[in-house]
């Protein structure tokens, strides 16, 4: 029992780590070494209750649930341990969406992943985020004015959001 256990979550993680890494990538903004945390963290958790998780209906988003719920804790412990992320001088170049995704707060990343990455609902979105609709609706149209003002007019360039 706990072998076909243990075998269903390889097979899980095996199938769905390479989603998780792109989504992980763009909730930090590109850094592939906090992304690949980030996931392990997530299969972690995942693996410590996969006896209950795999009887769930769709155990991949919860597992992208659980992905931005680890991000966002890493944010917050990040933010309250003093660091803060230092900024580079501006180039006349426009930054590319990961860069711009990157100065983003870690919340508005978070809902941009979840609405355009993931293609969830509203309502998915903010279970996944412990808030509200109407918090989901505000924070995505604010998160896409400033991508759109980071990225100037390049946006559509990179898709049609």
């Amino acid at each position: 029992m706990r072998q076909a256990r243990r075998d269903g979550f390889r097979e899980f993680a095996a199938g769905r780590s390479g989603h998780l890494y792109r989504s992980a990538c763009l909730l930090v903004g590109g850094d592939t070494h906090l992304a690949e945390d980030l996931v392990q963290e997530t299969l972690g958790r995942m693996y410590l209750r996969w006896g209950r998780i795999s009887r769930v209906d769709n155990p991949a988003a919860y597992a992208q649930t659980v992905l931005v719920r680890v991000f966002l804790t890493h944010q917050r412990r990040r933010r309250s341990a003093g660091e803060r992320p230092v900024g580079e001088l501006p180039d006349a170049v426009a930054p590319t969406l990961l860069e711009a995704m990157g100065r983003l707060a870690p919340k508005d990343r978070a809902v941009l992943v979840l609405r355009y990455w993931e293609d969830r609902s509203v309502e998915e979105t903010a279970d996944a985020m412990n808030t509200g609709s109407a918090a989901i609706r505000t924070r995505t149209s604010r998160a896409l004015a400033r991508l759109r003002e980071q990225l100037g007019g390049s946006l559509t360039a990179f898709v049609d959001l």
